[in-house]
This record gives C-alpha cells, structure tokens and sequence, in this order.
C-alpha cells in the first residue's frame, strides 16, 4: 500500500506515536511514584504506632515497679548479699579445734606435750606451747609441725625455748618449754569453710 500523505503529516503521525508512548511512561512513572509514597506513609504510620505503644508498656513497666518498691527491693537484696559476704568472711577464719587438735597430736613426737594454743594477731597464725624433755624434743616438734607433709601449716617458727636448770620445774619430766608459732596452710581442712568444700 503506497502511504501518499505529505511529509508534514507523516512526522506528526510520527511525533504523535512518540508522545502517546513518553505518556504511558510518564504515566507509568507516576503510579510507581505513588506507590513508593503510599509504601513509606504506611511504614511510618505504623512505626509511629509501635513507637507510641512501647512508649505505654515502659511507662506501665516503670509504674509497676514503683508499686512494688523496686527500689526498697534492691536494697534489701544488696544488704543480704553484704551480710553473706561478712558472714562467709568470718567462716572462712573460724578454726575446728577439734580437728586440730587431733592432728597436732598425730605429729607431737615423744618427749614433748602440748599445754597451750592461742590465735595470735597474724591472721590464720597459732601459738603453740609445749613442754618437752629436752632442747632436741623441742626442735623436733617445730620440724613436725613445718613439714610440708603434714598439711597443717605452711611454715612454722620457733619463737623461744627456755629450759629450768637452777629452779624445780612444774613437771620435773617435762623441764623444757618450748613456744612456736606456726602460720595455717590456705588450704588445710581445720578452717570451717574448707572442711565443708571437704565434706561436700
């Protein structure tokens, strides 16, 4: 089919499809547009909304706990943590003298007896007198009770051994006395604390 219209005429048809088709994508550009829009509107409406009713729970949350004295709460908990501290403080110190005793007398040699233990002023350090027979006894029973071994105390020093030659002893068979002070082993079962982790 021959097209017989004038050049004029066929580029407007031309420019006429051109525009129709830049329409549609204008067209279709719009709706996108709109679409972006509508999208993003409702996502901060509802953040908006969520924002709002987080808002209210913490508010309710925080009236809450004003209610139930959080606060005093608090600090009757940090008071009983303290005094369990304190009280596991002074366990840890406490000595079984009976425990002790048993054992100083497993590792108390021959010609020496004991007459005396007191907790001096070093902490987890005991006095122990003891008369003895002799010099020998006397060193012997520091060397018994320093003995890593034994598991009693971690060393143990002789503070004085005075023996009674001029003047009649006490005990005629015991002349000798003998003063030792000796520093407890950290992890020896005649403090109270530990003896409970043994029996546990």
């Amino acid at each position: 089919m021959i097209n017989l219209l004038p050049p004029e005429l066929k580029q407007d048809y031309r420019y006429a499809r051109q525009n129709h088709r830049l329409l549609h994508w204008l067209a279709a550009f719009l709706v996108a547009i709109g679409g972006v829009a509508i999208i993003t509107g409702a996502g901060l409406f509802i953040m908006s909304n969520s924002i709002d009713s987080y808002k209210t729970r913490i508010a309710n949350t925080q009236g809450q706990l004003a209610s139930q004295h959080y606060s005093d709460v608090q600090k009757q908990v940090t008071n009983i943590s303290n005094n369990l501290k304190l009280m596991v403080q002074v366990l840890s110190k406490e000595i079984l003298f009976s425990k002790l005793l048993a054992r100083l007398g497993q590792v108390t040699p021959p010609g020496a007896i004991l007459t005396n233990l007191s907790i001096s002023q070093t902490e987890s350090a005991i006095d122990i007198t003891a008369q003895t027979t002799n010099y020998n006894a006397a060193t012997q029973l520091q060397v018994n009770l320093a003995a890593p071994t034994n598991q009693i105390f971690s060393k143990a020093d002789l503070v004085n051994i005075t023996c009674q030659t001029s003047t009649p002893a006490a005990n005629p068979a015991y002349p000798c006395t003998a003063t030792i002070r000796a520093q407890l082993t950290d992890n020896n079962p005649f403090l109270f604390i530990n003896s409970q982790k043994a029996g546990a």
